[in-house]
C-alpha cells in the first residue's frame, strides 16, 4: 500500500497568520476541531480495512520508530498513555525536542491531532487526548508495529461478514 499522508487533510497555519487580528477565533477554532475529527475519522477508517500491522504512515516510518525508541526508551505501546505526564513541564521538552527534528520532513508536524489514549479502546470523549500531528505519529507508527491496531480491522471484518 503507498504511504498513507494523512496530514494532507490539514493545511498549514499561513506565515504571516496573526490570531490577535482574526475577525473570530471561535469560527477558527471549529475549523481546527473538524480538522481534527477528520483525521481522526480518516484514520479509524483506514485501520478499519487495513491490519496496523501492515501499514505505513509517513515515508519515513522506520525512522521516526527508531527515534521514539532512542528518546522514549520508556514507551511502551501498548500501555494507557500518561496525560498528566506528556503534558508535564518535562514532558513538553521532551516532546518538543523530538518533534523539531521533524520541522523540514513531515508536513504539518505540529498540527493539532487526536490520539486514543488507550490502544484497546475506541476514540471517546474520556480516552481522547489533543495532540500535535508528529506525536501522534511516532505513538500509532509504535502500536502498528506492535500489532496493537490490528483489533480494529478484525472487527470491522467479523461486523462486515455477520451482515452478508
Amino acid at each position: 500500500m503507498d504511504d498513507l499522508q494523512l496530514g494532507q487533510i490539514n493545511g498549514p497555519i499561513p506565515a504571516n497568520y496573526n490570531a490577535e487580528e482574526a475577525d473570530n477565533l471561535e469560527d477558527i477554532e471549529k475549523q481546527f476541531a473538524v480538522k481534527a475529527v477528520q483525521h481522526m475519522s480518516t484514520y479509524w477508517a483506514i485501520l478499519e480495512k487495513v491490519k496496523g500491522s501492515t501499514l505505513r504512515l509517513t515515508k519515513i516510518d522506520d525512522e521516526i520508530y527508531e527515534h521514539l525508541k532512542k528518546d522514549f526508551p520508556e514507551f511502551d505501546p501498548a500501555e494507557t498513555i500518561d496525560e498528566d505526564k506528556m503534558k508535564s513541564k518535562e514532558g513538553k521538552q521532551r516532546w518538543r525536542d523530538f518533534m523539531m527534528k521533524y520541522e523540514k520532513k513531515v508536513d504539518d508536524y505540529n498540527f493539532g491531532t487526536l490520539l486514543r489514549a488507550n490502544p484497546k479502546t475506541e476514540y471517546d470523549q474520556e480516552g481522547t487526548i489533543f495532540v500535535p500531528r508528529m506525536q501522534f505519529y511516532a505513538i500509532e507508527i509504535a502500536r502498528n508495529r506492535s500489532g496493537l491496531n490490528d483489533w480494529i480491522y478484525e472487527q470491522a471484518q467479523k461486523e462486515k461478514s455477520s451482515k452478508q
